[in-house]
C-alpha cells in the first residue's frame, strides 16, 4: 500500500465511515441515560459522547506538538516543525470544540453556558496557549528562528495539557468524574458496556479525523514551501 493511497483514500474513508457509525450509535444504539436518582435525563446529554472525544483528541493533539517540538530541537528535521504547526492548528480546532460542546453541556446540566470552575477554566487556558502558539509563528520572521521559539513554546506550553486533564482532581469540582474515584466530584461515572462502547467508537473517529486532518495539513504546508523555494530561486 503507497503512502499517497493511504492518505488519499484509505484513511478519508475510513474516518468518514467510523464518524458515521459514531453518530449512529449515539442516536439509535444508546439507551436513555439516567442521572444519579435514576431519572432519564435530556437528549441534550448525549453531546458528552462528542465532547469527551473532542477533549481527548486535542490532548493528542497538543502532545504531538510536544513530541515533535523536542525532536525537531535535537534533530533539526524540519519535518518534525511541519508537524507541530500542523498539529497545533488542528488541535486548536479540536479545543475550541471541547468549550463549545462543554458550554452546551453545562447549560443542560447547571443552567448556565459558564460555569468559573476548574476543568472549565483550564479548558480555556488550554486553548489560549495555542491560540498564542500559532500567533507566536506569524509573528517572528526567519524560518530557523521561528522554528525552534515555536517549538520551545511547544515544550514549555504543554504543562497547560496535564494541568487541564487533571483539574478535577487537583481541585474540588463541579465538572463531573466519568472514570475512576467518583467520591468529591458530581456524577457516577460511566457504568454500561453500551455507554463505554459508544464512547470508544467516538474516541476512534474523532481521533482518525485529527490524523487525517494533520496529513492533509502537513501535505499543504509541504507544498507550501516548496512553492516559496521556487519563487525565491526565480527573483
Amino acid at each position: 500500500m503507497s503512502e499517497r493511497m493511504l492518505r488519499d483514500k484509505i484513511l478519508p474513508v475510513l474516518s468518514a465511515m467510523s464518524m458515521l457509525l459514531a453518530i449512529g450509535m449515539i442516536i439509535f444504539y444508546l439507551p436513555d441515560m439516567k442521572g444519579a436518582m435514576g431519572e432519564t435525563l435530556d437528549m441534550s446529554f448525549r453531546i458528552f459522547y462528542f465532547h469527551m472525544p473532542i477533549a481527548i483528541t486535542s490532548y493528542l493533539a497538543f502532545t504531538v506538538v510536544f513530541v515533535s517540538s523536542i525532536l525537531f530541537l535535537r534533530t533539526g528535521k524540519y519535518s518534525y516543525d511541519i508537524l507541530s504547526r500542523s498539529a497545533a492548528e488542528v488541535g486548536v480546532i479540536f479545543a475550541f470544540l471541547v468549550l463549545v460542546t462543554g458550554s452546551i453541556w453545562a447549560k443542560a446540566t447547571w443552567g448556565w453556558y459558564w460555569v468559573w470552575e476548574p476543568r472549565l477554566t483550564t479548558s480555556l487556558a488550554l486553548f489560549l496557549v495555542y491560540v498564542a502558539y500559532i500567533v507566536l509563528r506569524q509573528a517572528v520572521d526567519g524560518a530557523d528562528k521561528r522554528a525552534r521559539l515555536a517549538s520551545v513554546f511547544g515544550i514549555l506550553g504543554f504543562i497547560s495539557v496535564p494541568l487541564s486533564f487533571l483539574s478535577i482532581r487537583l481541585w474540588r469540582s463541579a465538572h463531573p468524574l466519568m472514570f475512576g474515584d467518583t467520591s468529591g466530584s458530581s456524577g457516577g461515572g460511566l457504568e454500561g458496556t453500551s455507554l463505554q462502547l459508544t464512547l470508544l467508537v467516538n474516541v476512534i473517529a474523532f481521533v482518525l479525523l485529527f490524523i487525517t486532518l494533520v496529513v492533509y495539513k502537513m501535505q499543504n504546508e509541504m507544498m507550501e514551501e516548496r512553492a516559496d523555494e521556487i519563487r525565491a530561486s526565480l527573483d
